[in-house]
């Protein structure tokens, strides 16, 4: 096989070809494939580029140690996303994220509203508000708005990844836009 062929091959094929020769090169593929994007998020989930790269590094050598596991019921890239975002989630829970604005007691304020909120009224919100609104909400709820609206992530996608039903999904996505659409509303602060 030429050296350049190997770019063609799909996830799962490098994978196979990994597990059958233990050879890292097929990893380094995978590597250059979603190292930005694994980056991208860490970035916009935590913050802080230093941290953002040494979390990169860490969920790639996770993801180099776990390979053997990965069974295919998912695309690999749901799997790679499904990793960063629990690694990221982790890691903001244990307060490693410098991005801790509000208090979950003052999460714990906001009416329990779970009317639906329109994808045209978030995209009306301001975006500073938005931002800020994003940061204050639970890691949880952030991660699942990032993955449906940054990501494209389609709800059976982020199911998988989360290890979720298709209803549990919709119900999470729908509290979480109504907490970050509370929280943005001009004089909401």
């Amino acid at each position: 096989m030429k050296r350049h062929d190997h770019h063609t091959l799909t996830d799962e094929e490098l994978i196979r070809r990994y597990l059958e020769t233990q050879s890292s090169r097929w990893f380094d593929v995978l590597y250059q494939r979603y190292f930005s994007r694994v980056y991208s998020k860490c970035l916009s989930m935590l913050g802080d580029r230093g941290i953002a790269e040494d979390t990169t590094q860490d969920i790639f050598m996770k993801l180099f140690t776990r390979l053997v596991k990965f069974e295919g019921k998912s695309k690999f890239s749901t799997w790679v996303y499904s990793v960063t975002y629990n690694h990221c989630i982790d890691l903001i829970r244990r307060g490693k994220s410098r991005q801790q604005i509000v208090q979950v007691e003052d999460l714990n304020k906001l009416p329990e509203r779970v009317d639906e909120i329109s994808d045209a009224a978030l995209l009306e919100l301001k975006v500073h508000e938005l931002e800020r609104a994003l940061k204050a909400i639970k890691p949880d709820d952030r991660a699942i708005l990032l993955m449906k609206y940054q990501d494209g992530m389609s709800i059976k996608e982020i199911g998988s990844a989360l290890r979720k039903s298709d209803s549990a999904v919709k119900m999470q996505l729908k509290r979480a836009k109504a907490r970050v659409y509370e929280l943005a509303r001009p004089g909401s602060e």
